[in-house]
């Protein structure tokens, strides 16, 4: 028999107190969604205001070394202009990798949720790593359909020591050599800016590392839930594996209010830009507003690597790009205020950027 959610006390401890997760809310048999689940009609996913799969740009990275090299950072600069969205190939990320990691995605939420508990908030003896279904569990009115298992990086030895063991080598390959792919695709596009940036100061920019390996399961009615709300990311770049089901739809930066799917292409990585970039470009680069859909057919997993300024870094446009456009249209702020600004006001979107706008 399939156990009562309808009391938000008792779900709250099977959901997160006890660390069964959305996952195991499934495999107990529910055939409805709980309330606390049932977002808003605005938050829902209208597939009426959908179009048919976007043809997103996919770039081959291993030209930015040969006579292409000026195409490819022109193609670079045009997607991050535009939808804020592109995937690429030839990234350097091995193929292997990335089908291992998404395996052990499946892998480790398919485990006891006692094993999966060891690494809660409260429990887990390191900060590095957290088990959760939310971020902010008791201050949000409706929860995403969701599990995951965030790993910021802070150093290897932290990472062998506390990180879950089935996962750690392979996150830490993730890592390594997604950061090589994202110094590359800054460069290009901060250079395109007018800007020289020496080495230290890059560092800062992209100096906090943050993985997230999602679980997004099977749910009784997509139509009322949401795998991840609207939302743009505050960082620099995110970089975002995805699996072979869909679900990733990308806002349009139009007056249409369209959203586009990004299609999942074999052996590509998604490149979006996040709020940081578009605040240090002064608006020339767009974070763009993106969402995950649920699924009643299979459950869906994702692994996004976010690549954000260090906590003191100064966010605020580029000097050379004001002197450029005449006008600074957002204020300097650290990345921590804007941070802090976030999680006061948890609702996703882009309203955020409202607190650094000049």
């Amino acid at each position: 028999m399939a156990l009562s959610f309808t009391d938000d006390n008792s779900l709250f401890n099977f959901v997160v107190k006890e660390g069964n997760g959305i996952k195991g809310l499934v495999d107990s048999g529910i055939t409805e969604v709980p309330p606390r689940f049932i977002q808003p009609p605005d938050y829902r996913f209208n597939k009426q205001q959908s179009s048919s799969p976007y043809e997103t740009m996919t770039i081959d990275l291993s030209e930015l070394d040969g006579p292409n090299h000026d195409q490819v950072v022109k193609d670079i600069v045009h997607a991050a202009e535009t939808l804020g969205f592109f995937q690429v190939v030839n990234h350097g990320v091995p193929l292997d990798l990335l089908d291992s990691l998404k395996t052990a995605v499946h892998e480790f939420f398919n485990q006891p949720p006692e094993i999966k508990a060891a690494y809660l908030d409260g429990v887990t003896p390191n900060p590095t790593v957290k088990y959760a279904t939310s971020f902010f569990p008791a201050n949000e009115k409706k929860w995403m359909w969701r599990d995951f298992l965030k790993m910021t990086y802070t150093n290897d030895l932290d990472a062998l020591e506390f990180w879950p063991n089935e996962i750690k080598e392979l996150v830490l390959e993730y890592i390594n050599t997604s950061k090589k792919m994202v110094n590359r695709i800054l460069k290009a596009l901060i250079t395109d800016l007018g800007v020289k940036l020496d080495d230290s100061r890059l560092d800062t920019l992209i100096g906090v590392t943050t993985v997230l390996m999602i679980f997004y399961p099977i749910c009784p009615d997509p139509n009322l839930t949401i795998g991840a709300k609207k939302h743009s990311d505050m960082g620099m770049l995110t970089v975002l594996l995805q699996d072979d089901i869909g679900g990733l739809y990308v806002k349009k930066n139009d007056e249409n209010e369209e959203w586009v799917e990004v299609p999942p292409t074999k052996g590509a990585l998604v490149i979006n830009v996040g709020d940081a970039l578009q605040i240090l470009s002064n608006g020339r680069y767009k974070s763009a507003q993106h969402l995950v859909r649920t699924t009643n057919t299979v459950s869906r997993v994702s692994v996004p690597l976010f690549n954000a300024p260090v906590p003191a870094a100064k966010i605020g446009p580029f000097p050379e790009v004001v002197a450029h456009d005449g006008v600074a249209r957002y204020k300097e702020v650290t990345f921590q205020e804007y941070m802090s600004n976030i999680y006061k006001n948890p609702d996703g979107g882009k309203m955020a950027l409202q607190f650094a706008s000049a």
